[in-house]
């Protein structure tokens, strides 16, 4: 049993997935950032939430936050009597910037912070990816959120139980990244049943192909990166459930800029060797209601025992 008044923090990073054709396996880290802190005491449960989601997900041991800490000190090996857990969220809702895996990463990851004032030992990086990916269901905003920066995410089924896996990428210094976040909101599991069960030999070849050339112009060649972000398996799926994004996503290629649905939307994450979106883009995007931000490639999770991490 962890004794009252133990104090860790962790910052974790908004994610984008998928990236076009990496559908469930390509993930990329964002620096937009929630912040927790959580606090040991004798009995009881208090959740505070500032920022994103304030007033509307719950305050008791249903948090996804609570739930994620809960996993990870059984994963320790240690247990708590009682919890604050204080959440500071920039990141948006049900918006495809992978707030729940967020979540996720930060109760895991602020368990470190309380095992690492014990004998306990800390849960590693590859224990982090695991634990995340089961309650996301796949690797990929779970991965960058643990990793940082651009990463490749894949499951092993051979032995029952999924095992997770990822390996980071080194994104290419020329790409410029930006996000088109919309009002509206979707969540991943409203628009996953959009998907048809099977897929064409021809269009698993096709999206087999962008992914690769993928994986080559985020590292190597931005210059391929319009053609490395075509999709035909999720993206034309998705697009009725949202028709502002989708419009726009096609204006966006337009105008020769790589850009996809960041997850399952309907935010979009646009990649350009360019400094700036072209005007006519951020024009439309803003008359559209969407709220254009210009990125940078966020950091892994940071942890550690105190009151904040952030900077």
């Amino acid at each position: 049993m962890l004794p009252a008044g133990l104090v860790s923090s962790a910052v974790v990073s908004a994610s984008s997935a998928n990236l076009g054709p990496g559908f469930d396996s390509l993930g990329l880290a964002l620096n937009l950032c929630d912040e927790i802190v959580v606090e040991t005491t004798d009995s009881g449960l208090v959740v505070e939430v500032a920022g994103e989601g304030a007033g509307q997900v719950p305050l008791g041991p249903e948090h996804l936050v609570v739930r994620a800490i809960q996993r990870g000190l059984q994963a320790a090996g240690v247990s708590a009597a009682g919890l604050v857990v204080r959440c500071r969220n920039d990141i948006p809702h049900s918006r495809g910037l992978g707030s729940s895996a967020a979540a996720v990463v930060s109760g895991l990851a602020v368990v470190n912070g309380l095992v690492a004032q014990t004998n306990s030992s800390p849960l590693s990086e590859t224990k982090l990816i695991q634990l995340a990916s089961e309650f996301e269901g796949h690797p990929d905003n779970a991965s960058a959120a643990v990793l940082g920066g651009a990463v490749v995410s894949w499951a092993d089924h051979s032995r029952g139980r999924p095992v997770y896996s990822a390996v980071p990428l080194r994104l290419h210094p020329d790409i410029h990244l930006f996000a088109a976040v919309p009002e509206e909101r979707s969540s991943t599991a409203e628009t996953r049943v959009l998907l048809p069960a099977q897929v064409s030999h021809e269009d698993a070849r096709f999206n087999i192909s962008r992914v690769a050339l993928l994986v080559v112009a985020l590292t190597q060649r931005p210059d391929l990166l319009v053609a490395a972000t075509e999709d035909v398996l999720h993206q034309p799926q998705r697009a009725p459930a949202m028709p502002s994004s989708a419009e726009y996503l096609r204006l966006l290629r337009r105008h020769s800029v790589a850009a996809t649905l960041s997850g399952a939307g309907p935010s979009l994450i646009a990649l350009s060797t360019e400094p700036e979106l072209p005007a006519e883009a951020v024009e439309y995007g803003t008359a559209n209601g969407f709220i254009i931000k210009k990125m940078t490639v966020g950091d892994g999770v940071r942890w550690k025992p105190g009151v904040t991490v952030a900077g």
